[in-house]
């Protein structure tokens, strides 16, 4: 789950470019990206986007509306019969919203003759309230990553911008984005940066998701196709990263009950080999 590319759940020709580009995720998006006029055929055309991409379905996940707000359940209703992939819950506020989101889901899939526990979620840190409860979502039921939002966060905040003269996170959101991938870690899922919101600007958006994938996000948001190939590569391990972690990892092997060895005119010792196993595991999963 390298990329997860946003569609708006009320245009047909963006969710289709969406499901047929090369995004790990195509996100559909029945929250920010739909007015609320909008909301109850967006909800009809999301349906009908799935069951027409059925052999898609698994990589086709929904963004709804937020849990306290009067949308979430309609959402719900209308897309759990298509067999989404998995949800994306924004504006969460603490455990006890996944928690609440994981009964709603097992009571619609049961109605609808689905495995129960079957839907997979993301949440969406977002809210100056969820910074503070990061690393509460270790054994969530469900949650399969974490992520978060700088644009409504800083809303959240009441911040007139979110970034510095240069371009880069300012301080509060360089520790959301902290924070975020802390309570990934803590909870044992992925961390998945957020959009880069210039989507011409590719150089940057590489070098972000070059930056974030070495302190150990593992995928990225998008808000446009163009962003997906970017993003893929940056968190596609190397033939290099590969080779090399291949090489710890049987250095190791070699010298059982060693904790520290000698590598490259440099020392080694048991975090490099968790780091090497890591990586290995990405592309086994792949």
């Amino acid at each position: 789950m390298r990329s997860w590319l946003f569609a708006p759940g009320d245009s047909d020709k963006k969710m289709t470019k969406a499901v047929e580009s090369n995004a790990d995720i195509a996100l559909l998006d029945l929250e920010d990206a739909v007015a609320v006029e909008n909301k109850p055929m967006a909800r009809q055309m999301v349906q009908d986007l799935i069951r027409a991409n059925a052999a898609h379905r698994a990589r086709i996940w929904v963004r709804i509306n937020p849990l306290d707000g009067p949308y979430a359940l309609d959402d719900l209703a209308a897309i759990l019969p298509a067999q989404p992939g998995g949800i994306m819950l924004p504006k969460v506020y603490g455990r006890a919203d996944v928690e609440r989101l994981d009964h709603y889901l097992s009571a619609l899939e049961v109605a609808n003759g689905l495995e129960e526990g079957s839907t997979p979620v993301i949440i969406l840190l977002e809210t100056a309230e969820a910074m503070f409860k990061t690393g509460d979502y270790k054994g969530v039921r469900r949650l399969v990553a974490l992520t978060w939002g700088a644009e409504d966060l800083a809303d959240s905040v009441g911040a007139m911008s979110n970034l510095n003269a240069d371009g880069s996170f300012s301080f509060t959101f360089e520790l959301a984005r902290s924070l975020t991938l802390l309570g990934a870690a803590a909870a044992g899922v992925p961390a998945v940066e957020t959009i880069c919101a210039d989507y011409k600007d590719l150089e940057a958006l590489k070098a972000r998701a070059e930056m974030v994938r070495r302190n150990g996000f593992r995928g990225m948001l998008a808000i446009h196709p163009a962003q997906v190939d970017v993003i893929n590569a940056a968190f596609t391990p190397s033939a290099e990263d590969i080779a090399e972690a291949q090489e710890i990892v049987e250095i190791f092997r070699a010298n059982p009950g060693v904790g520290a060895i000698g590598y490259k005119g440099g020392m080694l010792d048991r975090p490099f080999l968790s780091r090497a196993q890591q990586l290995l595991a990405q592309v086994d999963d792949a």
